[in-house]
This record gives C-alpha cells, sequence and structure tokens, in this order.
C-alpha cells in the first residue's frame, strides 16, 4: 500500500528527531587554528545595562546581482550603501556619498595553462566612489578559497567579490570622514576573510579603525557554527537562557580568535527582550578587550536601541535599512540589461554574446515558461 505523505512526513519528524538530543549541547566547536572557544553554562550570560552615551553606529552593507553572464563572464550591478544611527535616530552623514553603484565585469582568460579571472570596474556615479583596486580582482579559478570542492570557481561568485572589498572600502572611508573615537562600525556578517586578497582590505579597515578609536564589528543575520555534540550553537544558547530565565537583552562570549584572518572576540547577542532571534556579534579583538564593562555595554546599548522595529525585533534596524537601500532588485537588472543589450545591438555584437550566455540560460527561460 501505499504511504500518505502525512505519514512519510510523520516518519521523517521522527528519525529527525531522535537525532537532535537537547540532553548533551556540548560546547562551542571551531574547526580552524587560533580559534579559543569557553564553555557553555547557563552561568555565562551577561545582561546587557543600558547605559546613555552620545556614540554613534554606522552600518555597511552591499548587494549584487549578474546583470549579463555567461561560462566566459558576468557582468554585475553591485551597490553598497551606509546609514549613520544613534540609537534608533538617523543621522545625516557629513561628507561622503550614502551609495556608490558601479558595473563588475569579470571575464576569463587561458594564461600558463589555466583559466584565470579578472574584474574591471565601472563606476556609474563620478563622486565619492568607493571602489577596490582592480589588480586584486585576478584569481585563478581553481584557487581553493573560492572553488566548491573540486569543480572550478563559478564566474558568477568570482563577479561578486568585488561588491565585498567595496563594503570594506566604503567602511574603511567612513571610519576616516563620519565616525569619532569611540564610535562604532557595524559590518552586515562576520570579520573572517573568505576570498583572494580580501585579507589586505580588511587589515587596512582594521589598522584605520584603531588608529582613530572607532569600533569594527560585526553582525551575521545566519550561524552554522556547531558545539561538539553537532548541536546549533545558537540554538543551545537559546536553549541555556531559557533554563536561566532570562527576560531581557544579553550576550554570552563565545570564543577567542587570534588567527591572522579572524583576529576577533565573538559574542551570541539578543538585542530584544521580545525577540526570538540570538545573533553572531564579532568585534575586532584588541579592540574588544580594551573595552571596560561600562564601554561595552554603552556599545551593546546603542545596538539594542536600534533593534526595536516591529517588523524585526532584536536586528539592528540600521542593517535592514542598508540592506533595502544597497539590494539590487529583479527590475534593476531588467532595467540595466535593456541598456546593456541595447548597445549591443547598436555596435552589431549582440549575436556574439548571446551565443556564449545560451550555455547557461536554459534555467531561466524554464523559469518563464513555469
Amino acid at each position: 500500500m501505499k504511504k500518505e505523505t502525512s505519514q512519510i512526513a510523520n516518519e521523517l519528524i521522527k528519525r529527525l528527531d531522535s537525532h537532535l538530543n537537547d540532553e548533551r549541547i556540548g560546547n562551542p566547536f571551531f574547526p580552524e587554528r587560533g580559534v579559543r572557544p569557553f564553555p557553555l553554562t547557563t552561568d555565562g550570560f551577561k545582561i546587557v545595562q543600558h547605559v546613555d552615551s552620545d556614540r554613534k553606529t554606522a552600518f555597511v552593507d552591499g548587494g549584487n546581482q549578474e546583470v549579463f553572464g555567461a561560462p566566459n563572464f558576468s557582468v554585475q550591478l553591485n551597490r553598497v550603501y551606509f546609514g549613520m544611527w544613534s540609537g534608533n535616530r538617523r543621522i545625516p552623514e557629513r561628507s561622503i556619498p550614502k551609495r556608490t553603484e558601479f558595473f563588475a565585469a569579470t571575464y576569463s582568460d587561458f594564461e600558463r595553462g589555466e583559466i584565470q579571472y579578472s574584474t574591471e570596474l565601472f563606476p556609474l556615479s563620478s563622486e565619492g566612489v568607493s571602489l577596490p583596486r582592480e589588480r586584486d580582482l585576478s584569481f585563478s579559478s581553481m584557487d581553493r578559497s573560492i572553488t566548491v570542492g573540486n569543480q572550478r570557481a563559478d564566474i558568477y561568485r568570482v563577479g561578486s567579490i568585488s561588491r565585498r572589498f567595496s563594503e570594506l572600502v566604503l567602511a574603511k572611508s567612513v571610519v576616516e570622514n563620519e565616525l569619532a573615537p569611540g564610535d562604532l562600525l557595524l559590518l552586515d556578517g562576520t570579520l573572517q576573510t573568505a576570498f583572494p586578497n580580501e585579507y589586505a582590505y580588511l587589515d587596512e579597515l582594521s589598522q584605520v579603525a584603531q588608529e582613530k578609536g572607532v569600533i569594527l564589528a560585526g553582525l551575521s543575520k545566519t550561524s552554522a557554527l556547531f558545539t561538539d555534540t553537532g548541536y546549533s550553537l545558537l540554538g543551545a544558547l537559546d536553549k541555556l537562557a531559557a533554563e536561566k530565565g532570562i527576560t531581557s537583552e544579553w550576550y554570552y562570549p563565545i570564543a577567542d580568535g587570534t588567527s591572522k584572518d579572524h583576529f576577533v572576540f565573538i559574542l551570541g547577542v539578543k538585542l530584544n527582550a521580545i525577540s526570538e532571534r540570538i545573533f553572531r556579534l564579532e568585534i575586532q579583538r584588541d579592540q574588544f578587550l580594551s573595552l571596560d564593562e561600562r564601554e561595552l555595554n554603552e556599545v551593546l546599548t546603542q545596538l539594542v536601541r536600534n533593534s526595536t522595529d516591529f517588523t524585526f525585533p532584536g536586528y539592528p534596524y540600521g542593517l535592514i535599512d542598508a540592506d533595502r537601500f544597497a539590494r539590487v532588485t529583479s527590475a534593476d537588472r531588467e532595467h540595466y540589461f535593456t541598456i546593456l543589450r541595447s548597445q549591443m545591438a547598436a555596435m552589431g555584437n549582440w549575436e556574439k554574446f548571446y551565443r556564449h550566455a545560451k550555455a547557461v540560460d536554459a534555467h531561466g527561460l524554464l523559469n518563464k515558461l513555469g
């Protein structure tokens, strides 16, 4: 007899439940060297003490989307944006544009017996452009930091690296021109490097922030961290907080990272008492260790007061705002694709480009048929 879908779902849930052992949450697990995790106990939570201050917070994010691409080239529209806040009050920028837009054109070449990717940048605005160095956007397609398994790096992913680098360039400019000692610069994501040549940009940002006394941090919307029993790390913190009966905002020291490419102190944070979400907050290690308890609470208070939006309580609205203004929409893609195609047609080379694009556009065609 054929099983009903509900029966199969019931068996699936039972099997999955058997693998989620709530009795053995374990301790944080970091496979990389140079990260010292701290044990998970109900006594490790620190309650955020609300402390008034005039510290400001700048939020930086970026977005990108491919406008036109093929296996051997990718043209992407990139946007990077920053916003300034004091608690939940928006502050106008003083001297640099809030948003930068540019095209990144990545193409492949065959050099030294291997496929190489290079990217050229084309700013859409002429003032205050926060762009990385083009020489840092050339990679081997088999660079281990950007490949997936033993597969050649996808040219689309390589094209998006320019967006990440431009976020760091913009963040450095914000520190230099918009923030004062004691203020906070918060990036969307971690402070861990993931791409070739990224360390140079993060190191430049970190040095400028330390010289000026601006605290450098990153907040991750999602986290795939585990404990040493295979439990979700943030899920484990959620369980311990419930057992402790904590009803206010808190932070929990998770790990101390001392490696060159991940020099941070990692916290789990709950930034709104009514929120169901816990996030991973990283602060540049030397800066974190230099903060006394009051100063740390001043910084966290700014984030708590910025995390009261009813649509996503517990997540800083400054990052919601930055995501909204940096996002590249499908409408944007269609607009710029129309412009590019018009120029290709006028130059008589549309068919030349399209014969390459046909190698990867079948999925999009099926979506339209569906």
